[in-house]
């Protein structure tokens, strides 16, 4: 593993994010200004979870994500943790096989 590599974050912390960032659909007008305030914090969340180049494209696409309007449905951390969690898997295959 590289230095540079985090690990994966537990799913379920990302599962909970997620949530959090849902939760403005409960408050119809007020959600979307909830958003600008979860909006950066989502972003910064993102990144030191997920650091390096994940961190920094995810925790944008996340902020503009939260900022638009109707998009909160996008599981974002969760999405991450796949991409993480099943690409570990896939570069751990690789190297066995070769």
């Amino acid at each position: 593993m590289n230095n540079k590599e985090k690990k994966v974050p537990a799913l379920a912390f990302c599962v909970l994010l997620d949530l959090v960032g849902y939760a403005s659909f409960t408050v119809p007008v007020l959600g979307e200004f909830a958003d600008i305030i979860w909006a950066p914090m989502s972003a910064l969340i993102f990144f030191r979870l997920f650091g390096g180049r994940m961190g920094v494209f995810g925790g944008a696409f996340g902020f503009i994500e939260e900022l638009l309007p109707f998009t909160d449905f996008i599981p974002t951390f969760s999405i991450a943790w796949c991409m993480r969690y099943f690409g570990k898997k896939d570069e751990q295959r690789i190297i066995k096989m070769s």
